[in-house]
């Protein structure tokens, strides 16, 4: 670690040699889980990815075996169907490797929104494509509800014959998606091991198997993960221990929010990252947010609530400028860094285990999740009365603005006005650790709407020096949603909706007729449950309804804050 103030380094020093005093990481490795607290419940039955290094090579054969036989019958595309640990692994070793020659282009939706569902199904040939249902539970309800959509649709294309071989599960044994698999005849199940949470199964079959279908060698990947498990083994030197302290000290004293800076070419790692750390680490009124910055600035954008973390390519300079500015400032910068991208396996490895060893040094239990559920159980009882009743249950808007509804305590002329006041109120929080904004789109994913998300979230940072983070809805309720509800209640949320242009209707259960509900129903559930599940945690939550010119709405409420 570089720093400019020395007593980062001595405090780090100290918490290390407490946990060598401890026994810390013989303990862990014994899967000892009084390290975190004294029951086992969902500790000792969330520690397996400690042996995947090489737990999982055995199974290699089995993977390879079944991504020969896809190409041999000539598939060339592939959709993977899933949710936060079951997506977001296959989604960095996707962007991040490409598509061997020969092998599958993957693709994966975790999306609800109707027109992302319209636009994959516009670009998907079922007689070509294999579709990866991913879920560890087996009953996850937007990957289900995805699943037997796009059953359906192949079944009007393909035919009841044939349509099992196009559909592969990975799931827990004993789940629902395993049963139904077996019913449906799905040309392969993989069954992971139970005794691994969603969000550290990166380097089991929820992460190979994607990877093989596009040509990595997951012999390689696990290889590399095998040298860093191997290099954790102890307490001295320990990459993964020493990174987990970092984090885990310095959230003690103020500095919670780990700001990822990563190299162009690895980014996609910083959405997996977030979701292991946000969702380990918020809660008991405790937390650690994960910051992706894309667009590191000079020290006059951040507060002293800052940890840096620096991951990059070997010879790549990427930001190493900028960071030797921010560490001369007075912020303390983590440097990791890459020998080529099968180091992911490494990577994977060493922050699994450093959010552990963090959750150690907060005190809580870095593998449960005891928030999650709140804004699902508010979705589902809306669904519930969607389909009693024919209608969502909305308040009505406090404004509308050219188009744009807001849904606000506050009031104000413009959408833009109440926007400044909602972040002035963050501004004026004094208590406690620093607040930070969270800007939640239950939108269409795009470029164009990255780029829109990426200069209003710019904006607010230059104005508050707050961090600001930026997550697509329903996903990042599987990541950053728990750390929303379950840290010491910092967060402001800026949530966006719209006026869906074309539902898709949902189907009541896979190759059968009838739909109760659709995906722009299930996507406006699921925002207004997480926003109330915001509110009844006592949380500050403004909603924009952009109405149909999403990027519009979005450039006149930037515009505001530079206007202010």
């Amino acid at each position: 670690m570089t720093n400019g103030m020395d007593e980062f380094r001595a405090i780090v020093d100290s918490a290390l040699k407490q946990m060598k005093a401890e026994k810390i990481i013989e303990r862990l490795w014994q899967h000892d889980h009084t390290i975190w607290k004294p029951a086992p419940d969902e500790i000792t039955n969330r520690l397996g990815w400690l042996e995947l290094p090489s737990s999982m090579k055995p199974h290699l054969p089995q993977i390879d075996d079944f991504v020969r036989k896809v190409r041999q019958d000539g598939y060339d595309s592939a959709l993977l169907l899933g949710m936060g640990g079951s997506s977001l692994a296959p989604e960095v070793f996707r962007k991040v490797f490409g598509v061997a020659e020969g092998f599958l282009d993957l693709a994966v939706l975790d999306s609800t929104h109707p027109q992302a569902v319209k636009e994959r199904l516009e670009r998907t040939e079922f007689d070509k494509t294999l579709f990866l249902v991913s879920t560890k539970s087996g009953g996850t309800v937007e990957t289900l509800s995805l699943m037997k959509f796009f059953y359906n649709r192949a079944l009007n294309v393909i035919g009841e014959k044939n349509i099992g071989k196009h559909f592969a599960a990975i799931t827990d044994p004993g789940s629902s998606l395993e049963r139904v698999a077996g019913e449906l005849a799905f040309r392969e199940v993989f069954l992971n091991d139970p005794n691994i949470g969603g969000r550290y199964s990166a380097l089991s079959f929820f992460g190979l198997v994607p990877a093989a279908l596009i040509g990595v060698n997951t012999g390689e990947i696990l290889e590399r993960a095998g040298i860093m498990a191997a290099a954790c083994h102890v307490s001295d030197d320990n990459p993964a221990a020493d990174l987990g302290v970092t984090m885990g000290e310095m959230a003690a004293r103020g500095r919670d929010k780990v700001t990822l800076v990563l190299s162009e070419s690895i980014a996609p790692l910083g959405s997996w990252i977030e979701q292991l750390i946000a969702e380990s680490t918020g809660k008991e009124g405790k937390g650690i947010l994960p910051a992706i910055e894309d667009r590191p600035g000079g020290p006059e954008l951040y507060s002293d609530d800052r940890l840096f973390v620096e991951i990059s390519l070997k010879d790549d300079p990427g930001n190493e400028q900028k960071l030797q500015i921010l560490s001369r400032n007075g912020h303390p910068v983590v440097e990791l860094q890459l020998e080529d991208t099968y180091d992911l396996g490494k990577e994977f490895f060493r922050w699994e285990m450093a959010t552990a060893i963090a959750g150690w040094r907060l005190g809580i239990n870095a593998f449960d999740q005891p928030n999650v559920e709140a804004a699902k159980v508010q979705a589902r009882k809306m669904i519930g009365a969607y389909k009693a009743e024919g209608r969502l249950e909305q308040s009505s808007p406090a404004l509308v603005d050219n188009g744009t509804q807001v849904f606000s305590d506050l009031t104000g002329k413009t959408a833009g006005e109440i926007l400044l006041k909602f972040l002035d109120l963050a501004n004026q929080t004094t208590s406690g650790n620093k607040p930070y904004v969270a800007l939640q789109a239950y939108l269409n994913p795009s470029g164009r709407l990255d780029e829109a998300f990426l200069d209003l979230k710019a904006r607010i940072q230059k104005r508050s020096r707050l961090a600001v983070t930026f997550g697509y809805g329903p996903r990042f309720l599987h990541s950053t949603g728990q750390l929303h509800k379950g840290d010491g209640g910092h967060g402001f949320f800026i949530q966006f909706t719209d006026d869906a242009s074309d539902d898709m209707p949902i189907p009541d259960e896979a190759g059968k007729d009838g739909s109760s509900v659709g995906f722009g129903t299930l996507i406006t559930a699921q925002a207004l449950g997480d926003a109330r599940a915001l509110t009844d945690a006592g949380r500050k939550v403004l909603r924009f309804n952009l109405g149909r010119d999403v990027v519009g709405g979005l450039r006149k409420l930037t515009d505001t804050l530079e206007e202010s």
